[in-house]
C-alpha cells in the first residue's frame, strides 16, 4: 500500500503564479493617498530546504530576538548568508520541471512596523511586493494572504481589515527555487530575496483602482488626442493644455508631441472622489506602417542597449539615483533605446525613460533557455499546464508599465523557444493594448511578432536581410528588422560596430539595434576587485560570460562604450580625409575646406548644438572658433565652409577637427558636452630623416653604433645613451582577449585556443647571424613556435646619425600560415622609474583596428597605470592606435609608419595568466609594445569574429621605428 500526503509547500512546484494577489493594475508614482514604505532593516532567518521550518514564525508574538538582519531591498547571498551562483543559461538545478531541488535555501523574512499616527482609518490597504526572487509566501499578523510567483513583476495584497494601530507584523517566507525558476533562466546571477521596494498603500473609499492613459498623437495635424479609461469615474485635467473632461471621455488638441529626443511630458492629475492620482502625459503614436516601426509618422533607428539591473554590492536591488545615473550615462553615450532585458525593470526606471526621453523595449519576466539541452522537450511556453502563469506575467508586465510613452514595444521575453503559450500572450497583448507593437526574437516566422529580430547575426547576412534576400515566410519579408542583441559588448571589444552601424543607415527595413549589455555584473569581492562565475565555488557556472557590458561594475564606461557613443553620434560630419572620403565627396565634401553637416536625429533639430573648429599643427591646437551650422531638420545636410588655414610656420602635420556641443545645460547633459565631432587632415607628417653617419663599432663584449651598445654576442640592444634596455625583439602575443577565445559553438574561429595550440604564446628566437657593416647592425632571426615548421624570418637593421638610432625590421613568413597574427611589432623593457607617457596619435583611450572611430588624433599623456584598462577578466588591452611618436622612461620614439603603443607593468605572458587583476604584480620593469600591426577584435564571444579587413594575415612586412634619449 503507498500513499502520498500533500504538503504545506506543494505551492512551491505548482505551476500556477500563485493565490491571494490582486489582478494587476497601472502602477502610479505618486497620489495623495498615504503610503509606508517597509524597506528597511528586516530579522532573518536561513533553512536548507523549504520545509525545514515550519510557520510559527509567522505567529504573533514570535520571538525572533536570535534572528539575523538583513537589508530590504536587498539579496541575501549578497549579506553573508549563502552564495550567489552563476549560469548562462543552464539551469543550476536538474531539469524535471516543475520539480525543483530539495536542497533549496529559504529565506524567512520578519518585519514589525506601527501605522503612523495619522493614518486614515476609513478605506482599505494594499500590501505591494514589486520584486521577490523566486517565490513568496506571505503572512500578516499570523493570517496567511497568499503566495505568488514572477520574480521581477509587482503582486498587491488586500490586507486592510489585518492591520492595527501597532505591532504589525509582516512574515515572508521566499524560497530560492520554485517552478517559477523555470521561466527565470536570464543569463544573470541567481540571487533570492526581497530585491525590491515592500510598500503599505493606502486606499481610500472611491480611490483609483485601474487606469489606461490613451495619450496619440497626429502628426499630419499636430494634434493630441487623450481618453483616460479608469475603473473608477473621475475627471482628467492638464492644466498646461486647458483640459479638465471627464474619464472615459476624449479630447483632441494641439500639442507638442513626446519622442525620445524630445520628451515632452505634461502634467495632470486623474481625479476620483477618493483620490488624486498624478498623471505624465506625453502623446506619441506608435505604428507599423509601410514595413517599419514609425513614431508619429517617422521611422526610428533603435542605437540601443540591452539593460539588465545590476549593482556591484546591492545586485538587482536598485535604487533612484542609480537608476537615473544609467539614464543620464546612456543620453550622454548617445543611446537612444533600452531593451529592458530580460524581465520589466524597477517601475522607476521608466519614469526615468519617460522624463530623459528613451525608447523602451519592455521585456516580460520570460526565458526558459535551459531546455535548448533537450531540444526543447517540456519546454514551459508549449505546455498548457503553464499558459495561467505565461499570461499572467504578460499581464502584470502591460498592466503596471502602460501608460509610459517611453514603452513603444511590448517584448514576451527572451529565448524561451517557441510554443501556444507565447502565441496566448501575444493574443492577450493585443487585445488589451493596440497601441504598441510586439517583440520576440524566437519567432523567427513572425507569426506573433510585429518585429524580425535576430541576435548576433554577422554583417553579411544583416546585409541579406536590408537588401530582402534573406527569405522567410511572407509575413517576415515584409517587417522592420531589428538586432535585439548584437555586438556582444565582453572584455576588450565590441569590434566592427561601426560597420554594422553602417549598414543599419544603409537600408531603411534595418531599423537599429542593441548592444548586448550595459553594465558588467561584477560582484565587489576584496579577493578579486570583483568576482565572477565560479568565484563562489560553484559547481556549474559560465565564468565571465557575466561581465559582458559597457559599463565596468562601478559604473565606469568602458572603452567599448566610448566608442560606441562615437558610432552612434547623431550628427555626422564629413569632408576630405573622412573615413567616409568617397562617401563624402558623393555628398559634396571636398578638399576646398567645406564639411557636410548632416542631422542624423529622427526629430531634433540642430539648435541645441553649438559647433566649433579647431586647427591643429603635430596634435597642438594652435587656433580655433566658432563654425556657423544652420538648425538642421532632421535628415537635412549643410556643407559649411571652415576658414581658411593659418599659415604653417613650422610645416608640420596638420588637421581640422569639428566638434558638436550642447550649447546650453540640458536634463540631461551639461552645457560643452561633446556630442559628435570628426577629424580631417591637411598636411601629412613629415617623416624623420636619420642620415646613416655612424657605423657599428666592435669593443669588448660589445657593439656600439651611435648612443646605443648591443650584446656582441647576440647583437641584443642593451641601451640607447642612459636608458637601459631589455629584450627587445619581435613579438607575435597578445593575452587573448574574451572575443579572441571565441564562444563554444564556433570552434573553428576561435583564434585565442587556435593560437595557443600553434604555439605563438611560447615562440623561440633562434639566431642566425650578427652582422657589422661599415654603417649597419644586422641581426638576422628566425622566430617559430615549437613542434611547428611555420616562422617568421626577421632581420632587425640598425643605423645611426650619431645622437638618434634608427630600427628597420623586415618580416617574411615561411610555412602555410593558415591563422591571423595576434599582433606583429616589437616588445621591450624599460627599467627603473617609468612613471607615465606621452604621445601623438590616436587617444586618449585604448583602440585596435575595428575600435578605432573613437580614437582622436592629439597629443596625449597618461601615467603607465592609466594605460592600462581594469577588464574584469584580465586581457590585452590598452593599445593606442596611430601612433606617430611616443615619449616613455627617457626615450622618444617615432614610427614609419605609424604604430600601435602599449605600456604595462606585466608581460603578455603574465597578463595571459591571469584570472583576476589582483593576480598582476608589478614588477621592476615597463614592457612596451611597439606594433606595427593588431589583429582586430570582433565580438565572437558571441557574435562574429573581426572582419576579414580587420584580420592580420601574415605576410611580408616592414617597418621602422627611430630611438632617441631625452634630455633634460
Amino acid at each position: 500500500m503507498s500513499f502520498r500526503t500533500t504538503s504545506a509547500i506543494d505551492y512551491v512546484e505548482d505551476v500556477s503564479p500563485g493565490s491571494g494577489a490582486l489582478p494587476p493594475r497601472a502602477r502610479y508614482a505618486s497620489s495623495d493617498a498615504r503610503s509606508l514604505s517597509l524597506n528597511g532593516s528586516w530579522r532573518f532567518r536561513l533553512s536548507p530546504t523549504a520545509d525545514a521550518e515550519d510557520d510559527s514564525f509567522a505567529a504573533e508574538g514570535f520571538d525572533a530576538g536570535d534572528w539575523a538582519e538583513v537589508s530590504v531591498p536587498g539579496h541575501w547571498v549578497l549579506q553573508g548568508h549563502g552564495s550567489p551562483i552563476y549560469t548562462n543559461h543552464l539551469y543550476p538545478f536538474p531539469v524535471d520541471p516543475p520539480r525543483v531541488p530539495t536542497g533549496n535555501p529559504t529565506g524567512d523574512h520578519l518585519h514589525t512596523f506601527d501605522l503612523p499616527s495619522d493614518w486614515p482609518s476609513d478605506g482599505g490597504a494594499v500590501l505591494r511586493f514589486d520584486g521577490v526572487e523566486s517565490c513568496a509566501r506571505v503572512w500578516l499578523n499570523g493570517t496567511d494572504i497568499g503566495e505568488f510567483k514572477g520574480s521581477r513583476l509587482p503582486h498587491e495584497f488586500a490586507v486592510g481589515q489585518l492591520l492595527k494601530p501597532g505591532g504589525n507584523v509582516l512574515a515572508v517566507r521566499v524560497h530560492q527555487w520554485s517552478a517559477g525558476s523555470y521561466l527565470e533562466d536570464q543569463d544573470q546571477w541567481w540571487l533570492p530575496g526581497i530585491f525590491r521596494d515592500v510598500t503599505l498603500l493606502h486606499r481610500p473609499a472611491g480611490g483609483v483602482l485601474d487606469f489606461f492613459v490613451h495619450a496619440s498623437y497626429d502628426h499630419v495635424e499636430g494634434l493630441g488626442t487623450l481618453r483616460v479609461d479608469s475603473d473608477v469615474d473621475g475627471r482628467v485635467t492638464v492644466p498646461a493644455l486647458d483640459i479638465d473632461v471627464a474619464t472615459g471621455e476624449s479630447v483632441t488638441v494641439p500639442v507638442r508631441p513626446w519622442t525620445a529626443e524630445t520628451p515632452q511630458l505634461y502634467d495632470g492629475v486623474l481625479a476620483t472622489e477618493g483620490e488624486r492620482v498624478a498623471l505624465r502625459v506625453g502623446f506619441r503614436t506608435v505604428a507599423l506602417e509601410d514595413g517599419l516601426i514609425k513614431v508619429n509618422g517617422t521611422p526610428l533607428l533603435f542605437k540601443g542597449v540591452n539593460r539588465h539591473e545590476w549593482h556591484p554590492e546591492r545586485g538587482r536591488a536598485l535604487d533612484l539615483e542609480t537608476m537615473r545615473e544609467d539614464v543620464l550615462l546612456m543620453k550622454r553615450h548617445n543611446i537612444n533605446a533600452v531593451r529592458t532585458s530580460h524581465y520589466p525593470p524597477h517601475p522607476a526606471f521608466l519614469d526615468l525613460c519617460d522624463e530623459y526621453g528613451l525608447w523602451v523595449v519592455d521585456e516580460c519576466d520570460l526565458e526558459t533557455h535551459g531546455f535548448t539541452e533537450q531540444a526543447w522537450r517540456d519546454n514551459p511556453v508549449d505546455d498548457d499546464r503553464w499558459t495561467p502563469a505565461l499570461l499572467d506575467r504578460a499581464a502584470r508586465m502591460v498592466e503596471r508599465d502602460k501608460n509610459h510613452p517611453s514603452v513603444v514595444v511590448w517584448s514576451l521575453g527572451n529565448e524561451a523557444g517557441t510554443g501556444r503559450g507565447l502565441t496566448a500572450m501575444a493574443e492577450w497583448i493585443r487585445g488589451r493594448d493596440g497601441s504598441r507593437l510586439i517583440h520576440y526574437e524566437g519567432d523567427i516566422d513572425c507569426r506573433d511578432t510585429d518585429v524580425y529580430s535576430r541576435m548576433y547575426a554577422d554583417h553579411a547576412e544583416v546585409e541579406r536581410i536590408g537588401r530582402g534576400l534573406d527569405g522567410g515566410t511572407h509575413r517576415r519579408r515584409g517587417l522592420p528588422f531589428i538586432l535585439c542583441e548584437y555586438g556582444h559588448a565582453m572584455g576588450n571589444g565590441p569590434g566592427g560596430i561601426a560597420d554594422y552601424q553602417h549598414l543599419f543607415e544603409s537600408y531603411d527595413r534595418i531599423q537599429g539595434g542593441f548592444i548586448w549589455e550595459w553594465i558588467d555584473h561584477g560582484i565587489k569581492d576584496e579577493r578579486y576587485g570583483f568576482a565572477y562565475g565560479g568565484d563562489f565555488g560553484e559547481e556549474l557556472h559560465d565564468g565571465n560570460f557575466v561581465c559582458d557590458g559597457l559599463l565596468f561594475p562601478d559604473r565606469t564606461p568602458s572603452p567599448g562604450l566610448i566608442e560606441y557613443k562615437k558610432v552612434i553620434e547623431p550628427v555626422r560630419i564629413v569632408g576630405w580625409g573622412s573615413p567616409l572620403l568617397e562617401r563624402s565627396r558623393e555628398l559634396g565634401g571636398g578638399a576646398d575646406g567645406t564639411v557636410r553637416v548632416t542631422n542624423g536625429y529622427d526629430f531634433a533639430d540642430l539648435s541645441a548644438l553649438a559647433f566649433e573648429w579647431s586647427y591643429q599643427v603635430d596634435g597642438e591646437t594652435v587656433e580655433a572658433g566658432v563654425l556657423p551650422v544652420p538648425e538642421l531638420a532632421p535628415g537635412e545636410s549643410a556643407d559649411v565652409k571652415l576658414p581658411d588655414p593659418p599659415a604653417d610656420p613650422q610645416g608640420g602635420e596638420t588637421q581640422w577637427t569639428v566638434r558638436a556641443t550642447l550649447a546650453a545645460d540640458t536634463a540631461w547633459g551639461p552645457k560643452d558636452h561633446l556630442v559628435a565631432w570628426a577629424q580631417f587632415p591637411l598636411s601629412s607628417r613629415p617623416l624623420t630623416a636619420v642620415a646613416q653617419s655612424d657605423g657599428p663599432v666592435l669593443g669588448e663584449g660589445q657593439i656600439t653604433l651611435g648612443p646605443a651598445a648591443f650584446d656582441a654576442r647576440t647583437g641584443a640592444l642593451r641601451s640607447i645613451g642612459g636608458v637601459d634596455v631589455r629584450g627587445l625583439r619581435l613579438d607575435v602575443w597578445r593575452a587573448p582577449t574574451d572575443n579572441d577565445n571565441g564562444a563554444a559553438w564556433q570552434p573553428d574561429q576561435r583564434y585565442g585556443p587556435l593560437w595557443r595550440e600553434l604555439g605563438l604564446h611560447r615562440m623561440q628566437h633562434r639566431l642566425e647571424s650578427v652582422e657589422l657593416g661599415d654603417d649597419a647592425l644586422t641581426v638576422r632571426t628566425r622566430v617559430a613556435p615549437a613542434a611547428r615548421e611555420v616562422a617568421l624570418r626577421t632581420v632587425y637593421r640598425w643605423t645611426s646619425d650619431g645622437t638618434r638610432l634608427r630600427l628597420t625590421v623586415s618580416v617574411a613568413p615561411e610555412g602555410d600560415w593558415r591563422l591571423p597574427l595576434p599582433r606583429l611589432g616589437i616588445r621591450l623593457g624599460l627599467a627603473g622609474s617609468v612613471d607615465g607617457a606621452r604621445w601623438f596619435g590616436g587617444g586618449p583611450g585604448e583602440a585596435y583596428p575595428d575600435t578605432k572611430s573613437a580614437s582622436m588624433v592629439g597629443r596625449w599623456e597618461s601615467t603607465i597605470d592609466g594605460l592600462q584598462t581594469p577588464y574584469v577578466r584580465p586581457q590585452e588591452n590598452g593599445a593606442r592606435a596611430d601612433v606617430r611618436w611616443v615619449e616613455i622612461g627617457g626615450l622618444r620614439v617615432e614610427g614609419e609608419p605609424e604604430f600601435w603603443f602599449t605600456a604595462r607593468r606585466w608581460t603578455s605572458e603574465q597578463l595571459d595568466a591571469a584570472e583576476h587583476p589582483t593576480d598582476l604584480k608589478a614588477g621592476d620593469t615597463v614592457w612596451v609594445n611597439l606594433d606595427h600591426g593588431q589583429q582586430g577584435i570582433g565580438s565572437q564571444s558571441c557574435g562574429p569574429g573581426a572582419l576579414p579587413q580587420y584580420q592580420l594575415r601574415p605576410a611580408p612586412a616592414e617597418f621602422t621605428f627611430h630611438f632617441s634619449e631625452i634630455h633634460g
